[in-house]
């Protein structure tokens, strides 16, 4: 009997980790928030990791547009309007994309927030297109990392970062 017992915990608990490693995602659900020119700002997004890639140029190729994350578009929540690199941008919740380049960046607010990824990507409904210098760091940032400051906003992957200014 207690060989049946403890074959039945061994079973259950090799379930049980099983299960817990099928519902990891490889590239977690993440948000960045805070104030910065007195609005409340949200970025929701997927973090994906290096996990030994090139990341710039190859996983993410450049010149081309780019879901900012993994998974569903990420999404840039503004809660009053703002400007971002002195251009406006209305209150409201927009999918985030970008067009990296090696020396400036392309940051792309798009209204229409709820998309997958950049498959259904349609310039057309841009609300905002501005150009962000791009920067290489020495620091490694395993998974990509959105930072809301009080002034701005960054994106860090890899070795890559890029930082919009926001005013009001």
């Amino acid at each position: 009997m207690n060989l049946k017992k403890s074959l039945f915990a061994f079973t259950m608990a090799v379930f049980t980790v099983l299960s817990v490693n099928a519902q990891e995602k490889a590239s977690p659900a993440r948000t960045a928030s805070g104030t910065a020119a007195g609005s409340e700002i949200t970025i929701n997004y997927s973090s994906p990791a290096v996990k030994g890639r090139v990341i710039w140029g190859d996983l993410v190729p450049m010149g081309e547009v780019w879901r900012a994350g993994a998974d569903d578009a990420t999404t840039f929540t503004t809660s009053k309007d703002i400007t971002v690199q002195g251009q406006k941008l209305p209150a409201g919740t927009y999918s985030f994309f970008v067009i990296p380049g090696e020396y400036e960046s392309t940051f792309i607010f798009n209204k229409v927030a709820k998309q997958w990824g950049a498959y259904s990507y349609d310039a057309k409904e841009d609300a905002l297109r501005v150009s962000v210098p791009s920067e290489q760091t020495s620091t490694m940032e395993e998974n990509l990392v959105y930072e809301v400051n009080s002034d701005s906003f960054e994106i860090r992957w890899e070795y890559g970062k890029a930082k919009a200014k926001i005013g009001s």
